[in-house]
């Protein structure tokens, strides 16, 4: 998101960044976004949960175990809609 401006189309951004996006971060340019599901502690999962919110994303993982998803870079996927 650093070649982002609000209501401004996405511009490309080319250098280093420091953004660690977490819990509270303002997304600007997504408003979806697929993914499959993340270790715990992971700044993976820390960015998942950032954008649809812990409490939400703790109801998935919830039901990703008690429905025995995979998990991890070989398993199920999610689509984390508004």
């Amino acid at each position: 998101q650093p070649g982002a401006d609000l209501g401004a189309p996405v511009a490309a951004f080319h250098g280093w960044t420091d953004l660690f996006i977490t819990p509270g971060f303002a997304f600007r340019a997504v408003d979806a976004l697929i993914t499959n599901f993340h270790l715990p502690r992971s700044s993976l999962l820390m960015l998942v949960a950032a954008f649809a919110g812990k409490a939400a994303i703790d109801r998935a993982y919830a039901e990703a175990v008690r429905e025995r998803y995979r998990f991890y870079s070989f398993g199920d996927a999610m689509a984390v809609l508004p």
